[in-house]
């Protein structure tokens, strides 16, 4: 199997968002992930394999600095906007910049059986190498919506639900009552690495929590990585359906 050279440099320019954006395709690279992706709802457009293209060609294909042994070309899903279920646990996503926390933070959900994650417009771009690395296959199980989240979490708070989020003036995670989404849609919100969760959102939030700190008179650091916060607190809701 030969790949010609504008092949070679379409596939290379999907590296940049600017050319995925254009033609709706990403990159997956890695056995697991390809597998992943041939398995999922996702349409696999190519696959190139390095002992079909030659070790050379893969090396120039690949972005990673160690190249896998199979890469693949895979087309985006349709992004729509969803109506939030009548009920579930799912997770809304206000500014994650970080492509290793969105990747991280769907691997969370993938592990833990969120309902489905949704994200600002301002959150880091789903089909970002880095984000799609780092899901280590994750991508292509959780659905994933972009909203708006203030109006998303108002359905909620309209269906009965609850809107969950962490403040350091919120109540201990771990004495707090929590609905767990069994009978009415609960959002547990994620904020930006630096700033939080921002104004219009928090103005939404029903319910604030608080992961204390061990021991709690004596916090070490000044926060809890987004990621890392988003495993504790999920992580403490599914321990109460337990």
């Amino acid at each position: 199997m030969s790949i010609s050279k504008n092949e070679l440099r379409q596939v290379r320019s999907l590296s940049q968002k600017k050319y995925r954006d254009e033609s709706g395709l990403f990159v997956v690279e890695g056995e697991k992930m390809v597998a992943e992706a041939l398995a999922s709802a996702f349409e696999v457009v190519r696959v190139y394999r390095k002992e079909e293209i030659g070790e050379e060609a893969m090396a120039r294909l690949s972005a990673l600095s160690s190249p896998s042994p199979v890469l693949a070309v895979v087309r985006q899903l349709e992004p729509r906007e969803r109506s939030l279920p009548a009920k579930g646990l799912f997770l809304a996503l206000d500014g994650i910049r970080d492509p290793g926390n969105l990747g991280t933070i769907l691997r969370i959900a993938d592990w833990f059986g969120i309902d489905a994650v949704y994200a600002s417009s301002d959150t880091v771009e789903l089909y970002n190498p880095k984000v799609v690395q780092s899901t280590m296959g994750a991508i292509f199980r959780v659905p994933f919506h972009p909203v708006d989240v203030p109006g998303l979490c108002r359905q909620a708070i309209a269906a009965g639900g609850r809107v969950y989020g962490t403040f350091l003036n919120g109540e201990n995670l771990y004495s707090k009552t929590l609905e767990t989404g069994s009978d009415t849609p609960c959002i547990i919100v994620i904020g930006n690495e630096s700033n939080g969760i921002s104004a219009a959102v928090a103005a939404c939030v029903s319910d604030r929590l608080f992961i204390p700190p061990y021991p709690a008179d004596d916090p070490g650091s000044e926060s809890l990585n987004a990621a890392v916060a988003t495993a504790v607190t999920v992580a403490e809701f599914r321990r109460r359906t337990l």
